[in-house]
């Protein structure tokens, strides 16, 4: 092999929502990898070798053996470099702080032609280890030197760059398990959990329920104390001052030992404790000045300082600090001590995936090297062998202490976020004794802050993590709700445009606000808002971030679930017409028509099991997706005497068919109702599988026979145009 090898992409394509791969969202990619069809992993001399080297990793990708060690058995049998690309890629993404899983390889009709696909939670991230993986593989193939660190390291910063933080990560991975839908509607972190009417916002640790009135006022901790005060809950006395002199005369008038802090600051930044002298607090004040918008001075109260969740009116968790000492060994100085003996705790770090921060003195956390003045030490002295050093007093709380909370501790703390306003709030508390009576101790309620980190909650240092995104989300959406609308998915290449539209017709009818996606355009209600081609990803997206849509009806061309997905991830009816238009498929290598198979049951696939799916029974192939339904099936046909229809009601299932010119609605052997085609305007009366697919889908809604009929009769086929 002295040639290099290669492999091109022909083609990359997002498919943001359920697809033929998976019910998530996925790259797909086409791979040409050329001459390498004739080179199979184990024909290339250790590859293997250099893979595993690269990406240790591997080692634990199951692969179709289903077993630890099942890929890299692959790699040894010998495998294609397509399949190894799609490994290479996840590892890639988990290797960067995204976990990803699901990954496919299936070659094509055209020799050395492959499609691939593999999950990704944030499609540049996932693009970006696209290109990273092939570089990497051609370089362990052709058996060239790759420096990864510094390549990974990019790609781990795309990852904080783009990907959910640790919090909202958290409240989303807490709706899926309620399998409430969830959509990012930036590059950050505002998201919408639920669909249209039924969806509520969050932004971290925010909700839509979070009012600007009392962020206002837990950003005035001056405003924040005096009502938590007229309320009747435990707070420090203490003042705002203006310079350092008034600093001073305040702590005389409040007693010492006091606390100096900024009026707007966080993460314990520019915060002061214990301070017993004129010069400490005079050095204070000019460090919480510098921290900007104001300075108070306030009492010292003894004891632990203590974050209580609140979310709704109850306490949910509750972490304590500890605080940060160094001890000396004679030979390293504090500053380097710091690093040793603080700075290389695991839990430790820069980002915002880490319960505590990194510590650097000299440059962001000022408030240290007061505290070492304090000892009579600065911070490149080196202290003698088991000489103890406090660094820091605050700003560490990852002990979990939620279970030794006291009844009158949690109530004070709910009580002090209703009275700031907050639905979800981070109280911080000073006491010596979390688990005694608040009156039986002088402890005192500092802050109210809102948006709280969760982090130290779900990852304590000591203690169990509390499912704090579970009672956030329970918060959200109570048992009974889960955040979804009706969604209705016709799916086929006949008439599915006049299905699509027929149902959302019935259903506005029905006094319910629907919005509709199809072919002729975006319809909400009785307006034609937009008159383009809407049977996309991007206009049902549209729908379901609508907070006026109360249920939403798409249509899915088997183009539309190629090339992008489905733009919901569950239904509550999917309705397949046929499985035909395989011939105008060739460019995405549809070459047959069991091929369209493959396509339409996303449809079925996404029913939901209190949903149903709506099948033609006049075509085998749409027969046979019956029994990939969660939910119900209603079969519907131009003939009662079709095998499974007549199996269907056999079973007492619900059916649809043409008899004598009407279009009659019966379960098991009742016939309930009957609707003469005659009845209907022309433009129905000649489509009558159209009209029976409407029926079902709209039976399946639970819609009523007389609406229904009287919906039918009513059709109105253009509607108003509106643009907003």
């Amino acid at each position: 092999m002295t040639k290099k090898k290669n492999l091109e992409f022909l083609r990359v394509s997002d498919l943001r929502g359920p697809n033929i791969w998976t019910y998530r969202a996925v790259i797909e990619v086409w791979v040409d990898i050329g001459e390498l069809e004739d080179y199979p992993s184990d024909k290339i001399p250790g590859l293997t070798a250099r893979l595993c080297a690269l990406l240790p990793g591997l080692i634990e990708h199951r692969c179709g053996v289903g077993t630890r060690g099942g890929f890299v058995e692959r790699l040894d049998e010998g495998t294609y470099a397509a399949h190894i690309l799609e490994h290479v890629v996840l590892e890639l993404q988990t290797m960067a702080g995204m976990r990803a899983g699901f990954g496919q390889t299936r070659s094509t009709a055209t020799r050395g032609v492959y499609k691939m696909a593999f999950r990704t939670r944030e499609q540049q991230v996932g693009r970006a280890a696209l290109d990273l993986g092939r570089e990497l593989l051609l370089a362990a193939i052709n058996d060239e030197p790759f420096t990864l660190e510094e390549k990974l390291a990019a790609l781990r910063e795309l990852v904080d760059e783009r990907c959910l933080g640790p919090s909202t990560a958290h409240i989303v991975e807490a709706a899926t398990a309620r399998r409430i839908p969830f959509l990012r509607l930036t590059g950050g972190n505002l998201v919408q959990l639920g669909h249209g009417a039924s969806q509520r916002r969050i932004w971290t640790a925010e909700t839509d329920q979070t009012s600007a009135i009392a962020e206002g006022i837990a950003s005035d901790k001056d405003l924040t104390k005096t009502l938590l005060q007229s309320c009747g809950v435990p707070v420090p006395e203490g003042r705002m001052v203006e310079n350092a002199a008034d600093a001073w005369e305040a702590a005389e008038d409040i007693g010492l030992p006091v606390v100096v802090k900024p009026y707007d600051g966080n993460h314990g930044r520019g915060v002061s404790l214990d301070l017993m002298t004129r010069k400490d607090v005079e050095a204070a004040w000019q460090l919480a000045e510098d921290e900007g918008g104001g300075v108070i001075v306030e009492k010292f109260i003894p004891g632990d300082e203590h974050r209580l969740l609140i979310v709704g009116k109850r306490m949910v968790a509750a972490a304590s600090g500890e605080i940060a000492w160094v001890t000396g060994d004679g030979k390293e100085s504090i500053a380097q001590l710091i690093d040793s003996q603080i700075n290389s705790d695991p839990r430790r770090g820069d980002g915002e995936e880490f319960p505590l921060a990194r510590l650097a003195p000299e440059t962001d956390h000022l408030e240290i090297l007061l505290e070492l003045e304090k000892q009579g030490v600065a911070i490149h002295d080196v202290p003698a062998s088991g000489q103890k050093i406090l660094i820091q007093r605050n700003g560490n709380v990852a002990i979990d202490v939620t279970d030794l909370v006291h009844p009158t501790i949690a109530a004070a703390a709910a009580l002090a976020a209703r009275v700031v306003g907050l639905d979800i709030a981070g109280v911080d508390l000073v006491a010596e004794d979390i688990s005694k009576p608040l009156h039986a101790q002088r402890a005192a309620i500092i802050e109210v802050n809102a948006s709280p980190g969760l982090l130290a909650h779900v990852k304590p240092s000591n203690g169990p993590g509390r499912d704090v995104g579970a009672a956030i989300i329970d918060y959200l959406f109570p048992v009974e709700k889960n955040g979804r609308i009706p969604v209705v998915g016709v799916t086929g290449s006949r008439g599915t445009t006049l299905v699509a539209r027929l149902v959302a017709w019935l259903i506005h009818i029905s006094g319910t606000k629907v919005g509709v996606a199809c072919s002729t355009g975006l319809y909400l209600g009785r307006s034609h808002i937009n008159t383009k081609d809407c049977a996309n990803w991007t206009a049902g997206h549209q729908l379901l971030i609508n907070p006026a849509v109360e249920a939403a009806v798409f249509e899915n061309g088997a183009r539309t679930i190629l090339s992008e997905g489905l733009a919901y991830d569950r239904c509550t009816v999917g309705i397949v017409t046929d499985t035909g238009g395989h011939t105008e498929l060739g460019q995405f290598h549809i070459h047959e028509a069991a091929d369209m198979v493959k396509i339409m049951r996303t449809q079925v696939d996404v029913v939901l099991a209190d949903g149903a799916a709506v099948l033609n029974a006049g075509d085998a192939q749409v027969v046979e997706m019956a029994g990939l339904c969660d939910g119900d099936v209603i079969f519907y046909g131009l003939d009662p005497s079709l095998p499974a229809i007549l199996a269907h009601r056999e079973a007492n299932k619900r059916a649809v068919f043409l008899r004598e010119g009407k279009i009659i609605m019966a379960e098991g052997v009742t016939e309930l109702a009957s609707l003469a085609l005659s009845s209907l305007k022309a433009a129905l009366s000649s489509q009558p599988e159209c009209v029976m697919a409407t029926v079902a889908g709209a039976w399946a809604l639970g819609l009523s026979p007389e609406l229904i009929r009287a919906g039918l009769r009513t059709y109105e086929q253009n509607p108003k145009k509106t643009t907003y």
